[in-house]
């Protein structure tokens, strides 16, 4: 093994430690993540346990977690980590960047806005049966609106997170692409037309166009793209 290689590997995964503190991971399972996102494995816990200078319940405990996120698989066959003794279970990267932004979003998905809905969904039902109690009681009413606000909110959240959660890496990586295909300005316009649009308007024209096969799609493409056409949709102003 590169000392080198595995120093900067090091590097990462304590400076990854960090960044998942503060995202309420804990520390020793985000750098055993960010150890494995620069090694991919295979790994035992002794190495791991020996690279970050872990004890073997912190190890032990962070491969757990990682492998009940679906980060990591357990690889077919044991491996021995250059100490005496029987060859140790070694662990293996699950999928490729994109397929750990997915897991994790849905680990993190069912672990905190799943239980939040209902949390606030029961704010909203005591808020309510408060204000019919006591109609004149105005700051009732205003929690009620305020915690329906946030009730909406996060439900429209976890149902975006949820669709990327639910469709495959490729899929996911290939709409990243896109977007970055597309300059800044045709960026705004773009926000500015979904901003303009009535939801139940825009939502339709979606629905009609997740329709189409893709051939139907590119043909309607090429013919919004010709002189006459395009002068009577107006495109390019």
């Amino acid at each position: 093994m590169s000392e080198i290689a595995d120093r900067i590997r090091r590097d990462f995964a304590s400076a990854w430690g960090e960044i998942g503190a503060a995202w309420g991971i804990a520390p020793s399972t985000a750098a055993v993540q960010g150890y494995f996102l620069t090694h991919g494995g295979p790994l035992t816990e002794p190495e791991i346990r020996r690279s970050l200078r872990l004890s073997h319940r912190a190890a032990s405990l962070a491969l757990a977690e990682c492998e009940a996120w679906g980060l990591i698989d357990r690889s077919a066959a044991p491996r021995r980590s250059g100490q005496r003794g029987p060859a140790a279970v070694a662990y293996v990267v699950v999928g490729d960047n994109w397929e750990w932004f997915r897991r994790v979003a849905a680990a993190r998905r069912e672990r905190e806005a799943g239980p939040v809905v209902p949390v606030i969904a029961r704010c909203v039902a005591q808020a309510r049966e408060g204000a019919a109690t006591h109609p004149n009681d105005r700051e009732l009413a205003d929690l009620g609106d305020r915690l329906e606000g946030l009730l909406r909110f996060v439900r429209l959240f976890d149902r975006g997170v949820g669709a990327f959660t639910e469709t495959d890496s490729a899929t996911t990586a290939r709409l990243f692409a896109l977007l970055d295909e597309l300059d800044d300005a045709t960026l705004r316009r773009l926000f500015a037309l979904v901003g303009s649009m009535p939801p139940a308007e825009l939502a339709n024209a979606l629905a009609t166009v997740a329709r189409l096969s893709p051939t139907a799609v590119r043909r309607l493409l090429t013919l919004s793209r010709t002189p006459g056409l395009a002068r009577i949709l107006g495109a390019g102003r």
